[in-house]
């Protein structure tokens, strides 16, 4: 590259230099500043140096000037901080719907936003080998397909996948396509993250109803050209609501309970349920829950994790169809003589 090109280019060099080898703790002197731009064939004089770190600073950079036994120069901040960044990575890689290799991917692009010191913390954390991860390379781009129709306000098509036991072959666990590999038509309208999962909620326009898919599973996914539906469904849709009552994502019959909770569950209920059901005392040891859940498995599953200490109320017909299942679970663990 021609010199005069790259002198030019001095404040970028100067800028990414800072933000590469300086951070609270860390600091850099002139002849180091001079030494790096020498090295990328820019020549640069101490008064000069001066002068464009004054530049940095009114541009917004907030470089501080630290006297000790010499005097350095340091980024005291940026745009994001060292444990704003763990959190990202902590996210990064607890995720099962992203693939352990753009796991690693997206930490070293964290780890970019920090110092080169900084981002060896950061890499201190990286325990993604050992972590669940989806086997579904594309949902990385599947996502931003899905943001993308949101956006243009179309429907989307696309195969959907199921795991399936096949003892006949050597391989007994399979994937296979749903409905005998029938092509999927709905409406997307969100995306959701629960239970480190990527859900796709979505609006069915031949059943009339809401319903979701799990990102992972889904693989050939096309924008159409067919606008969307569901607006008026969707006008009073509230995701929050949503995710709170259905289970594990797990659609159901839509009902109102009421369930008795002893009163050391309080806090249980308030992280699964929200603070806006509406809570009520039964007596000196336990309150009541009015809720509206979707009844499915998984519901009854978290019931049943709090032994006698949950009761269902009302309506009848939920507390009948949960003694049904407590039966049929003792039953087949019952040892008949």
């Amino acid at each position: 590259m021609a010199k005069n090109i790259t002198q030019q280019q001095k404040l970028l060099y100067l800028q990414k230099f800072f933000y590469e080898f300086t951070d609270e703790n860390h600091g850099v002197t002139i002849n180091e500043i001079i030494n790096y731009l020498n090295e990328h064939d820019i020549s640069a004089e101490r008064k000069s140096i001066y002068g464009d770190i004054k530049t940095l600073q009114e541009f917004g950079m907030d470089i501080i000037k630290c006297k000790s036994k010499t005097v350095t120069y340091k980024l005291l901040s940026r745009d994001f901080e060292l444990p704003e960044l763990k959190l990202l990575v902590d996210a990064v890689q607890s995720s099962k719907f992203i693939t352990e290799k753009k796991s690693l991917e997206l930490i070293k692009k964290v780890e970019n936003l920090a110092s080169q010191y900084e981002g060896k913390l950061l890499q201190r954390q990286v325990v993604v080998s050992n972590r669940i991860k989806t086997m579904n390379e594309k949902i990385y781009y599947n996502t931003d397909t899905i943001y993308n129709a949101i956006d243009a306000g179309k429907k989307i098509t696309f195969e959907y996948y199921q795991w399936s036991l096949n003892f006949g072959s050597n391989q007994k666990v399979i994937k296979t396509k749903r409905k005998d590999g029938e092509i999927y038509k709905i409406s997307p309208w969100a995306l959701t993250w629960d239970d480190e999962n990527y859900y796709l909620i979505a609006y069915d326009d031949v059943d009339q109803k809401i319903k979701h898919y799990r990102v992972d599973k889904m693989d050939k996914i096309q924008i159409s050209n067919e606008n969307r539906d569901g607006h008026t469904v969707f006008k009073k849709f509230n995701l929050a609501t949503y995710s709170k009552r259905v289970f594990g994502m797990f659609g159901g019959e839509e009902v109102t309970v009421k369930l008795m909770f002893s009163n050391n569950l309080i806090g249980v209920v308030m992280d699964r349920l929200g603070s806006d059901v509406y809570i009520s005392k039964a007596d000196d040891n336990s309150f009541f829950v009015t809720a509206t859940v979707n009844l499915s498995p998984q519901f009854y599953g978290w019931l049943f994790g709090f032994g006698n200490g949950v009761k269902i109320v009302a309506p009848k017909k939920v507390a009948d169809e949960y003694t049904q299942r407590i039966q049929s679970v003792a039953t087949l663990y019952s040892h008949k003589k």
